[in-house]
């Protein structure tokens, strides 16, 4: 995962550095940069009508290019960046999709119940024409689509019942506003009354609905008092301008931002006494100044900040985010770390979709899982003072120019989607050569395998871990206490043998408890030894001493290379280990026949685990134990020659002789009962 996260910021490196780049070739080529500031008085009528479009402010009466150019001057400053991007809207001949109302609940659900965006609709009248024509209605979606203004049109053949009650007896225009300036307050439908069905009479009556929701300031002294108050609104956003109302695009900002940021309008058009702006540090007209409990910002000055509906909504964005805003933001950073997977998976290329298809589910499940208690959260009462420190953070830190530029290159990259997807697939590729660069150096197989190869590895694993659990995850012995071992009911339903077996990996056989066969005597080794003629010598003495020595020693080592063989899963034999090379325990030693009789000896019971069950002859072979044999035990509790049992559980049958219980899991232990005590109670 981090390493998923650095590529992506290194990806976020190599956008912004981009984006440099592009800003100086531009100065290179045309000599000025997007935040360049633009006369009006250089640009023809076609341009200043495009910018005036875009702002949202009618010039319909206005015939010469000095109105209109004097219009562009009192609603804002103009800027290379924002000239581009309009020149570049207009040319986009892209048509814009109008909903169509089936019936009233669509209509309640889209429109009613949206509290916070504007919505135009057209009512169709049974047996009557619509009131805006086709050409003109396609003029008017593509207008109002620019300031986040849906479109719709309700036939009333669809629903007569609706139309009925609601009054619409004629073909009509319906907008519907948010009514209070509270967030997810009541919607206001307005119907359209004027004579003229013409595109720019029907959007200076969009406008000017709009516009009525915003405050509007005619004089210093309510400036004053405005200034001053202070009420719920943390955040404000004062636009100064000579204008009769407020750009459509400013209006539309104040529907969409609703219980968020609060929109003042101050007309100085007929203002004599500006000293009151003086004051609060309003030189010049137009601006806008956005007021926090930080202070007074100045929006225009930076990069990107231009004077449209997509450059000041994204400014706001950043400094009064709403919770599903974050919520995006953290899906779509989320999905572009996850589908860096794609490239640093090496191997064959469905493995590099399987693995990606399983990290984009793992993430999302995550992220949405991660988000469900911070909503919680966030509904606590208590918690509204870590609310408010969070957003004057987002708000000091959106506000400096760094802040700028991201938002600037956001809006470039956003527009320009096919660069974007070209360089992160750059990106990707370049991470692709250098991973498998580097584990060619590290000499690793996945680098050439195919489809086919992958293919047959999954189809193995799945077979081996569908029936059987994994064994490298299961160490003996086992914490869990299950009686039943669903396993065995599965080799059960596939009776008869007519599947073939599945892998099981075999590692649990290494933890398997060994050890050897030892017999307690009854006499003591220094009462054997005492019964030895006094006429042995000392040097005979020294050699039995180191005999024995040697011996011991031969023994140890013979079993940690039985030890080894078995985690290699050879068995004693094979491997050159004589586990059973000893008498057993009720023959002695020819050399000891005359000092102990063979009832003297008998099983070292010490030795052995405490759950292992105590018997002296193996059921695999059928011979006894012999002093010195190496055993193994299973976790059923049986006990068998160490090559016997290696021999039965290498031929794939992974179960005991006996019991038949799985040789991978874990029983309940034997438990020995105690002896009764000889003694008499005292």
């Amino acid at each position: 995962m981090w390493v998923k996260l650095c590529c992506l910021l290194l990806y976020f490196l190599a956008l912004f550095v981009l984006a440099r780049v592009f800003e100086a070739v531009a100065w290179y080529e045309s000599g000025f940069l997007a935040t360049q500031l633009v006369d009006p008085v250089a640009l023809s009528f076609r341009k200043l009508r495009t910018i005036l479009e875009c702002r949202g402010l009618g010039h319909s009466g206005l015939p010469e290019k000095k109105d209109v150019r004097e219009l562009v001057e009192k609603s804002g400053d103009l800027m290379e960046g924002e000239l581009y991007s309009a020149l570049k809207e207009e040319e986009a001949s892209e048509s814009v999709s109008s909903t169509n109302f089936s019936g009233e609940m669509h209509f309640y659900e889209l429109v009613e119940d949206t509290k916070d965006g504007i919505w135009l609709v057209q009512v169709i009248a049974n047996d009557r024409s619509p009131l805006v024509g086709k050409v003109h209605w396609e003029k008017m979606v593509k207008k109002v689509s620019r300031f986040g203004i849906r479109t719709g049109t309700f036939n009333c053949s669809s629903d007569p019942r609706y139309c009925k009650r609601r009054g619409w007896l004629k073909s009509t225009l319906i907008m519907s506003v948010p009514q209070t300036s509270t967030s997810k307050g009541r919607v206001m439908l307005k119907e359209y009354s004027g004579r003229k069905i013409e595109v720019e009479h029907i959007f200076k009556w969009i406008t000017a609905h709009a516009a009525s929701r915003i405050k509007t300031i005619y004089n210093s002294e309510h400036l004053k008092e405005e200034w001053n108050k202070s009420d719920q609104y943390r955040v404000k956003i004062y636009l100064f301008a000579n204008l009769d109302q407020p750009p459509a695009f400013f209006s539309a900002l104040s529907v969409k931002f609703t219980g968020r940021v609060e929109f003042i309008f101050v007309n100085v058009e007929n203002w004599d006494n500006k000293s009151y702006m003086a004051e609060i540090g309003i030189y010049k007209t137009p601006s806008y100044i956005l007021r926090t409990p930080e202070g007074i910002y100045r929006y225009g000055n930076n990069t990107g900040e231009f004077i449209s509906l997509r450059a000041m909504d994204s400014f706001l964005r950043s400094l009064q985010p709403e919770v599903n805003d974050l919520f995006v933001l953290s899906l779509v950073l989320v999905n572009l770390m996850a589908w860096m997977d794609l490239f640093i998976t090496q191997g064959a290329t469905i493995k590099r979709f399987v693995v990606l298809i399983s990290t984009l589910g793992t993430y999302n499940s995550l992220l949405i899982i991660s988000w469900l208690p911070v909503l919680g959260f966030l509904q606590l009462p208590y918690l509204d003072s870590f609310y408010e420190y969070s957003l004057k953070l987002f708000r000091y830190s959106n506000t400096t120019t760094l802040a700028s530029w991201v938002r600037a290159d956001w809006m470039f990259y956003s527009s320009h989607p096919a660069l974007f997807l070209s360089t992160y697939l750059g990106h990707g590729l370049l991470i692709d050569y250098f991973e498998k660069k580097r584990r060619r150096n590290n000499n690793t197989d996945e680098v050439n395998a195919n489809n086919l190869e992958w293919l047959s590895s999954l189809w193995d694993w799945y077979t081996s871990y569908l029936f059987h659990p994994i064994a490298s995850f299961q160490h003996f012995p086992f914490d869990s206490d299950w009686d039943e071992d669903p396993d065995l009911f599965l080799e059960r339903l596939a009776f008869p043998d007519l599947w073939l077996h599945p892998l099981i990996p075999t590692d649990y056989i290494k933890n398997l408890p060994m050890w050897r066969f030892q017999c307690l005597s009854a006499h003591s080794d220094e009462e054997t030894l005492e019964t030895f003629p006094d006429s042995e010598s000392d040097s005979d003495s020294e050699n039995r001493e180191v005999f024995s020595s040697d011996r011991e020693v031969s023994e140890d080592d013979e079993l940690t290379t039985c030890h080894r063989c078995s985690e290699g899963g050879v068995d004693a034999c094979s491997c050159g280990c004589h586990s059973c090379h000893h008498e057993p325990c009720q023959r002695k030693a020819r050399s000891y026949s005359s000092y102990s009789s063979a009832g003297d000896l008998e099983p070292d019971w010490s030795a052995w685990p405490s759950d292992m069950l105590h018997c002296t002859e193996c059921v695999v072979c059928l011979e006894n134990f012999a002093k010195g044999c190496l055993l193994m035990g299973l976790p059923c509790g049986h006990v068998f020659h160490q090559n016997c049992i290696m021999k039965w559980l290498a031929g794939g049958r992974h179960c005991c002789p006996v019991c038949r219980w799985a040789s991978y899991k874990k029983k309940q232990p034997y438990t020995h009962p105690q002896p009764l005590s000889s003694e008499p109670p005292s």
